[in-house]
């Protein structure tokens, strides 16, 4: 059971990467530019590349939460 949660806390880490990397590549809308005046009241849908970027940083958060569940429950 040692190695399963050594394996756990190596995937968890992995996980935590990817999602740090995934949440620093979504595109800002907005920022500064609003509080100054800018154009911050347009709505602009998700497509492409950025769609499937927000999905995948949902899942990751999703299964970095469950597994982070699961590594301290398990002894």
């Amino acid at each position: 059971m040692h190695i399963s949660r050594d394996l756990l806390t190596f995937v968890l880490i992995a996980i935590d990467v990817l999602l740090v990397i995934c949440i620093l590549l979504q595109q800002k809308e907005g920022g500064l530019s609003t509080v100054f005046g800018g154009e911050g009241s347009v709505f602009r849908a998700k497509r492409g590349i950025a769609r499937g970027l927000h999905w995948f940083t949902i899942f990751l958060a999703v299964a970095f939460v469950g597994l982070s569940a699961l590594v301290l429950f398990i002894k």
